[in-house]
């Protein structure tokens, strides 16, 4: 078995076929300081932090882990909390920064025996419509190799192998939201013991907790913007502001130690299998960040698949992996709905025809937190679908 990406998906999809007494080998491109350094997600559902405990593989974000339940939403008409922990079905998240998860399932699955190989490049993957695929490869001394499997997994993202290896003519769904955010991560304090959702008529601004040292911002900034076009006092400035500091209490600051632009997008492959080859994580479907749904749909796809390739391998029955792609696709456009719906929630999606935002979109979003502001109804669907895959 082949598994390509060193993610959250490959690796806990490694520790589950080790486990299941599957030999298989996980290629991926980055070094192995870089897998277990780069940031990413860090609130973990309820759902994955029971897939991970299901497994023996929660230890560390147990140990280091908090849990999670409110948000608060700032407007020009005030603000607002929810205890989103106490309504719905009563969840909570998990705040453990994804780089933290990553080493624990690396160092489990080396643990078991697994095999990895760090900076080998996947190339593409061949004869997935055949009972014996190969993977060809650049190897971390430039020479190119070939790995034979009976079954891929590509967990290598959107611009990996995996989808360069997909059929011609595969669908592709693809949707802009037409927002793009600033992505900040910064050496300070949390400010607040919330997740902070600023909606500003400037743009929408973001507060999460990381680690009780570090905090993720984000502001929304015009398309096409670079990450380091903004000096560091007026991001804070801008934060401040979007945020309300005067009204609503000062930000603590710090050295802004990473910063990225990313534009909200989302793009879903179907079908997740392709004869011998499958998709799983961002592979599969790419969402954007605003409800964090990303690593969380990873866990529990790779899951659904490992169990899909233990029935296929160890005991001979293929249902269940005939049944993963419609299995896993459920999850993602359920995600992708909620997404979307947040999307349209925080910000002002510029209007077609204007070029500038639409007065009629801007009055359902007001409309839209008003009701989330009071009615417990919507309160516990918002919650439910808020910690929810």
């Amino acid at each position: 078995m082949v598994v390509l990406g060193a993610g959250p998906a490959g690796l806990l999809l490694g520790n589950l076929l080790v486990a299941a007494g599957i030999d298989c080998v996980v290629l991926e491109r980055a070094t192995r300081s870089h897998v277990q350094t780069r940031a990413r997600a860090g609130f973990l559902a309820p759902n994955t932090v029971r897939v991970l405990e299901r497994h023996g593989l929660a230890d560390g974000l147990h140990r280091d882990g908090r849990t999670h339940g409110a948000c608060e939403f700032r407007t020009a008409l005030g603000r607002f909390r929810l205890d989103y922990g106490a309504l719905g079905r009563g969840e909570q998240h998990t705040v453990y920064p994804q780089q933290h998860l990553v080493t624990d399932l690396l160092e489990r699955y080396l643990a078991a025996g697994g095999r990895i190989r760090f900076r080998t490049e996947a190339l593409r993957v061949h004869d997935a419509d055949g009972d014996r695929p190969y993977v060809t490869t650049r190897e971390a001394d430039g020479r190119p190799a070939r790995w034979d499997a009976r079954f891929v997994a590509g967990c290598d993202g959107r611009h990996g192998a995996a989808r360069r290896s997909l059929p011609h003519g595969t669908p592709r769904h693809h949707h802009d939201h037409g927002v793009s955010w600033l992505g900040l991560l910064a050496q300070a304090p949390p400010s607040l013991d919330a997740v902070g959702y600023a909606v500003h008529d400037r743009g929408f601004a973001g507060h999460m907790a990381r680690t009780p040292q570090v905090t993720r911002y984000y502001l929304q900034c015009r398309r096409g913007a670079r990450a380091d076009a903004w000096p560091e006092d007026r991001i804070w400035d801008e934060l401040d502001l979007r945020m309300g500091a005067v009204e609503h209490g000062p930000l603590h600051r710090g050295p802004i130690t990473e910063r990225a632009v990313v534009d909200l997008t989302c793009d879903v492959v179907e079908p997740l299998r392709h004869g011998t080859l499958l998709l799983a994580g961002d592979a599969a479907s790419l969402t954007a960040p605003a409800a964090a749904k990303g690593a969380n749909l990873a866990v529990l796809e790779a899951e659904l698949l490992a169990g899909a390739l233990a029935d296929a391998l160890v005991r001979g029955d293929g249902a269940a992996l005939d049944r993963y792609s419609a299995r896993s696709l459920a999850h993602i456009w359920r995600a992708q709905e909620f997404t979307a719906w947040m999307t349209g929630l925080l910000h002002e999606i510029p209007d077609r025809e204007t070029s500038g935002g639409s007065f009629f979109h801007t009055s359902l979003r007001h409309a839209r937190l008003d009701s989330l502001r009071t009615s417990r109804a919507h309160q516990d669907w918002f919650a439910e679908n808020y910690v929810g895959v």
